[in-house]
């Protein structure tokens, strides 16, 4: 049961009937692994541990540069030089002490990702690379976890939930080839900083989604932002039945 701490400080969100207080206990009892705490990642990790979420695992192998403070939200600039999982717990535990924080200064490689994945209930990816994100792809399928993708570059910004639970859900390789392109950074080709909080709150709304089973998550859908002209697009996706991830599912 929730305490009475507990009831105020979510009194707001325990309000919404779609919530309710079966809601905030789900959300409570959650655990979601934050892959990268960067500038999608410092808005997810911040919302889920405001709105109540028990636990977060943050994994980031980076430390906080002074070019990050542009749009990295959790970090700040006396926090310059730190492993970016430790800057960004200091922020959450301020932000709510009731939240478990567990922090991982490591890449995300083959060696980790699975007993990673595995121990959570959701996975959002916030990383800023294609390797990455194909292989959350490969072990969230495998390990049966829904996987809410977020990317924001220059002015655009996408999101989509990839939830192998669902059928007929598509998962990331069924939209994405993996040709070996070069990755596209903010470092090289620069990002509007509000952009990141857009697209990394949406992820985080998903995510809350997919814990609660509240509302319509985008598991099929492909959200596309376009913030110079401020339009929202959603795209129906559907599976590749030759997709070498998920076909044989």
């Amino acid at each position: 049961m929730l305490t009475d701490e507990e009831l105020l400080r979510y009194s707001r969100q325990i309000m919404l009937p779609e919530l309710d207080i079966a809601g905030q206990e789900q959300l409570r009892k959650a655990s979601v692994l934050v892959v990268g705490l960067g500038g999608l990642g410092s808005p997810v990790a911040m919302y889920l541990a405001a709105a109540g979420v028990g636990k977060l695992v943050l994994v980031d192998h980076d430390q906080v540069d002074l070019s990050n403070l542009q749009r990295q939200i959790s970090h700040a600039t006396d926090r310059v030089g730190v492993d970016k999982v430790a800057s960004a717990a200091v922020m959450l535990k301020q932000l709510n002490p009731g939240c478990e924080v567990e922090t991982v200064t490591a890449r995300l490689t083959e060696d980790n990702a699975d007993s990673l994945v595995s121990s959570c209930d959701v996975v959002v990816d916030c990383s800023d690379n294609f390797a990455v994100r194909f292989l959350l792809n490969r072990v969230s399928v495998a390990c049966n976890k829904p996987l809410v993708s977020g990317a924001a570059i220059r002015m655009d910004g996408q999101v989509s939930v990839y939830d192998p639970r669902v059928p007929d859900s598509p998962c990331y390789r069924c939209l994405f080839e993996e040709t070996g392109e070069e990755d596209l950074r903010c470092a090289t080709n620069g990002v509007l900083a509000p952009l990141v909080g857009i697209v990394g709150s949406i992820q985080a709304t998903e995510a809350i989604k997919v814990i609660t089973h509240v509302g319509e998550p985008l598991v099929g859908r492909l959200l596309i932002i376009d913030a110079i002209n401020m339009n929202f697009r959603s795209v129906k996706v559907k599976p590749n039945p030759d997709c070498p991830v998920c076909s044989g599912q």
